[in-house]
């Protein structure tokens, strides 16, 4: 069978969704030799691949007027049996048969102004358009994969799926990775510090964070807050509003380092007000890392019991639990061995396996 799967947000720079695209194809063409695949990416990765895997490029944008045009005529062209598109991005005028999965629906938890750089009525437009491809997406799949039981759900009762729609819905848990790091780059890192790593858009609550550090230096004045994440507009708003000088904002972090800021730290701050799976805080498990998390949305269900809750709206509980994890010696011992026993519920392989016999389902 020919399969085409949508790769064009791909690798560790654009986020959660780039590392999902690029862990799901390195464990996918080690299970799969027989079927056909065609990886559309906007520009060359200039991968090594095995024959049965090919790649095209196609040159339209996420979210955008091309997506929407170029998109479709491109896959009636190549005539699939089967497409998968890694995100809620289906273009409307494509009728052929495809597999969804949807990460979150943040758009919906958090359509603010704040959340955006456009305009007010760019905006407006924008949510509107992302309501009805979404709903588009959901409607004309054969199947839909959700990255937890959360997501599954947020998408039944938000969309009001009907019984056949819902019966669409397959969970399928993303994995953790295993990073190797470039000792001959090791950076300079302050002695003692709390370590985050992701994304700084508004959902993620890196405003409470800083503002609760602030109130927790005030006793422990020898400690860093470290924020690792691409400099993007969310990022540098923060960067440039923030007074505290134990603040550092690494930026971007590449692959081969990002172990050694994970294997320094003294623990793992997550404080997002709304996650669809939450990964970065496995990551930070994987290398012995304690964690604190906040206690919303789907972050129970993936983190269990091997992190220290917080509410990700009350100060004085997230500065209590970072006093606790950094005093009580037994507490830490105790989050580090949950947390390497949680993270072998969660595998790459495992995740590409249950979507190749998705595939296997629909063709």
């Amino acid at each position: 069978m020919k399969i085409v799967i949508d790769f064009r947000i791909f690798g560790t720079k654009p986020g959660g969704l780039g590392r999902y695209n690029q862990e799901f194809l390195a464990e996918l063409k080690k299970i799969d030799q027989d079927n056909q695949y065609i990886l559309l990416f906007e520009e060359d990765p200039h991968l090594d691949l095995p024959p049965n895997f090919q790649i095209k490029i196609c040159r339209c944008h996420w979210y955008g007027l091309k997506e929407q045009i170029v998109l479709p005529w491109l896959l009636y062209r190549l005539k699939p049996d089967l497409v998968h598109f890694t995100h809620f991005n289906v273009p409307f005028f494509y009728y052929g048969k495809y597999v969804v999965t949807i990460h979150d629906l943040i758009m919906t938890k958090f359509p603010s102004r704040r959340a955006t750089t456009l305009n007010p009525i760019l905006f407006k437009v924008k949510y509107l358009l992302y309501q009805a491809v979404i709903r588009n997406a959901i409607k004309r799949s054969k199947k839909i994969i959700a990255v937890s039981k959360f997501t599954a759900e947020d998408i039944k009762n938000y969309f009001k799926l009907n019984q056949e729609d819902a019966q669409k819905i397959t969970i399928v848990y993303e994995g953790i990775s295993s990073l190797v790091v470039d000792t001959k780059q090791l950076p300079q890192l302050p002695q003692k510090y709390f370590l985050y790593v992701g994304n700084a858009y508004p959902h993620k609550n890196l405003d409470f964070l800083i503002a609760t550090f602030g109130e927790f230096l005030k006793k422990y004045p020898e400690y860093y807050l470290v924020l690792v994440g691409n400099k993007n507009y969310f990022y540098k708003e923060l960067e440039k509003s923030n007074k505290l000088s134990q603040v550092v904002f690494a930026g971007y972090v590449p692959d081969e380092l990002l172990p050694a800021y994970y294997k320094k730290a003294t623990a793992y701050v997550f404080p997002s007000l709304y996650e669809g799976f939450g990964l970065p805080p496995l990551e930070a498990m994987s290398y012995g890392l304690p964690v604190l998390s906040s206690n919303s949305s789907s972050l129970p269900e993936i983190l269990g019991q091997s992190v220290l809750y917080f509410d990700p709206i009350d100060q004085e509980d997230l500065k209590k639990k970072m006093s606790e994890i950094i005093t009580n010696v037994d507490l830490r011992d105790q989050l580090i061995k949950f947390g390497y026993q949680q993270i072998e519920k969660y595998s790459w392989r495992k995740m590409a396996k249950e979507t190749w016999e998705i595939y296997k389902i629909l063709v």
